[in-house]
């Protein structure tokens, strides 16, 4: 088990590109949640994802209530710039899922309202609106991954060793 990255309604091919190319790097399952703004064949999210794509194997939902019922008692954390705590100040468990909203909107509030408490965004600077949606899933699945100890990744120095002469 595993970080699991849900996409809610993704718009742009080349963020779930270069977030399906994340997953795979940090060994964490994507689910998407139709409707989506591409088809899973689009060139340009063949091009983000580069060779990462067709190993990744997405699963794919008519809905979020069908991924609920596909994943029972999934804990999931709403990714919102309207949460009060952060990224760093909750505790994740192996197995949660990270949800993300399409890139014009965010996550409707109807998923998020019953669960402020599995709501959490972000810092950043004041009065700014947002992040990239691939630069986002980015942070919260390494910060993730980090209070976990990176258990399933190799760690630096273990995978390449450097040799000064």
């Amino acid at each position: 088990m595993s970080i699991g990255i849900i996409l809610h309604e993704p718009e742009q091919p080349g963020n779930a590109g270069a977030i399906g190319r994340t997953c795979l790097c940090m060994g964490a399952s994507l689910h998407l949640i139709r409707p989506l703004g591409f088809m899973t064949s689009d060139r340009f999210l063949k091009r983000a994802g580069l060779d990462y794509w067709p190993r990744l194997n997405p699963t794919e939902y008519d809905n979020y209530e069908e991924f609920l019922t596909a994943h029972p008692g999934a804990r999931v954390w709403f990714l919102t710039t309207k949460a009060h705590q952060t990224i760093s100040d909750v505790e994740y468990r192996d197995g949660d899922f990270l949800m993300f909203g399409k890139e014009s909107a965010g996550i409707p509030e109807e998923l998020l309202a019953p669960h402020p408490e599995m709501c959490v965004r972000i810092p950043m600077a004041e009065g700014e609106r947002s992040l990239n949606l691939a630069a986002s899933c980015a942070i919260a699945l390494y910060e993730a991954e980090r209070q976990l100890g990176y258990k399933d990744l190799v760690r630096t120095g273990e995978l390449h060793r450097l040799h000064f002469s």
